[in-house]
């Protein structure tokens, strides 16, 4: 009887081991990422800053493709994957990246590196709620992996990698160790990739986690080959917690409801026919309270943007239920994305540089929102006054017509700029009495040499107009590029 006994818990002994073995571990599951990356300057267009090094953590979710965060991809300059253990490495192209949604989803440049030996595809769950527990995964510098337990605090709508970008997001708490790879870090539920870290504050043991649902769109886009991205409403809205307000509307008999005050031209909310002043009720028959929230069946109360980005895709249709002039209206609107690059000021610029034109030492650029963010975190404070209101105002200009906004972002002294040397921060308007558009339409008309050899350049403020001779803005600008400057221009 003994020997079938010790036959039997041996045999639960090896089953019971063959499960532990089969249990995914960081080491079998995740890929190091390894990139290098070269930022743009703003405030001096022709240079850029010097590389710098961006070492994460992705996860293998099929047999060659490896998810990780856009921040790890952001104006890199090479990128490759690393065995966790082994340490084999493959450079790596890029199958597709969402900065908006901070998601990239890479795949080796050649095949046969062993990067990918032994390590397993991830399975994956969007089944995450408030009070559940999640694991961080990181790896060691010797391969062995660590796992971290957390808890998921709550679920809502908050900030990615762009400031103007909103997204699903879970909040964590727990006590995470620093890593030299720990700047993107997958998250696990029960063995599945449950979204990956986005963000952690040390200080309060806080961390912020891009989900799977927002994972899944991301993937589903990517699938058909052809990436498009999350759709975007185009709105600016106020609450409308306020009485009197909600009288002035004519709502003060219903409930909840959102003021629309701004509308980004050729957005969805624009070319659906939403209109300022209107008070949106519901989307898709989910209410919107006073504040922009409805109530999500899974998570509870979320921002209304998620019903657009996240539980919607580009080319679906909404309906909208609004209160226009006091009375009730419902609109269908098409669902699209606005690129960056179609905005008049962009909202973000990566992995190209700003557009810009540089004549005898007059530099003239394109406003963007990483131009003004260049005076750091209180840039809307040390920024030029006029331009952040131009980028929070873009609606003047665009009635004007214009494409872009083109400014005279500086001044080189040299002999051409004699007397200018103060003059910055100012808006385009004509040059030689033609109006401008963009930074082309202004390297297009430089082109033109007047009949009197001078150029008429027109500004929105002091000092109003400013004039430069053509022949010695050509010489200068060939002393320039002698002395430090490595191009004048680029228009795309």
């Amino acid at each position: 009887m003994r020997p079938i006994l010790s036959t039997i818990c041996s045999l639960l002994v090896i089953l019971a081991s063959t499960a532990h073995s089969q249990e995914p571990r960081p080491e079998t599951s995740i890929i190091r990422v390894n990139s290098t990356l070269q930022s743009y300057s703003f405030l001096k267009p022709w240079e850029k800053a010097a590389p710098s090094p961006r070492r994460g953590l992705g996860a293998l979710i099929a047999e060659n493709q490896v998810l990780t965060t856009a921040e790890m991809c952001v104006n890199a300059t090479y990128i490759e994957l690393e065995h966790p253990s082994s340490g084999a490495k493959v450079p790596a192209k890029i199958v597709a990246r969402d900065y908006e949604a901070n998601l990239a989803l890479l795949e080796p440049a050649n095949s046969g590196s062993g990067v990918f030996d032994g390590v397993v595809p991830m399975k994956r769950t969007d089944a995450v709620k408030a009070g559940d527990k999640v694991q961080v995964w990181q790896i060691e510098d010797n391969g062995d992996g660590v796992t971290t337990e957390v808890e998921v605090l709550r679920v809502n709508v908050g900030r990615y990698f762009i400031s103007s970008s909103n997204f699903l997001v879970y909040q964590i708490k727990g006590s995470l160790q620093a890593r030299v790879n720990s700047f993107t870090l997958p998250v696990i539920q029960d063995g599945a990739l449950a979204g990956m870290l986005l963000s952690y504050n040390s200080k309060e043991q806080t961390a912020n986690i891009l989900p799977m649902p927002i994972i899944e769109a991301f993937l589903a886009d990517v699938a058909d080959g052809e990436y498009i991205g999350f759709p975007n409403l185009g709105i600016g809205f106020a609450q409308t917690l306020d009485d009197q307000l909600r009288e002035f509307l004519g709502i003060q008999d219903r409930e909840g409801g959102i003021f629309v005050r701004k509308l980004a031209k050729d957005s969805s909310a624009d070319k659906g026919g939403l209109q300022i002043g209107d008070v949106i009720l519901s989307i898709d028959g989910k209410a919107i309270d006073s504040r922009g929230n409805y109530v999500d069946p899974k998570f509870g109360k979320l921002s209304f943007s998620h019903l657009v980005r996240g539980a919607a895709k580009v080319g679906d249709t909404i309906s909208v239920e609004l209160i226009r002039d006091e009375q009730p209206q419902t609109l269908e609107i098409e669902l699209r994305r606005k690129e960056p690059s179609e905005y008049l000021i962009d909202p973000y610029m990566f992995d190209r540089g700003p557009k810009f034109y540089i004549l005898g030492g007059l530099i003239f650029q394109e406003l963007t929102r990483p131009y003004l963010e260049s005076w750091g975190d209180s840039w809307t404070t040390r920024a030029p006054f006029k331009l952040v209101y131009a980028s929070s105002n873009p609606e003047e200009y665009e009635q004007e017509g214009r494409d872009k906004l083109v400014f005279l972002s500086n001044v080189l002294k040299t002999p051409s700029t004699l007397g200018y040397e103060g003059v910055n921060s100012v808006v385009v308007t004509k040059v030689n009495g033609k109006t401008i558009s963009n930074i082309a339409d202004l390297a297009e008309v430089f082109e033109e040499v007047p009949e009197n050899g001078i150029h008429t350049i027109e500004l929105n403020d002091f000092p109003k107009v400013i004039y430069v001779r053509d022949d010695i803005s050509r010489d200068i600008n060939e002393k320039l590029l002698q002395y430090g400057i490595s191009e004048l221009e680029r228009l795309k």
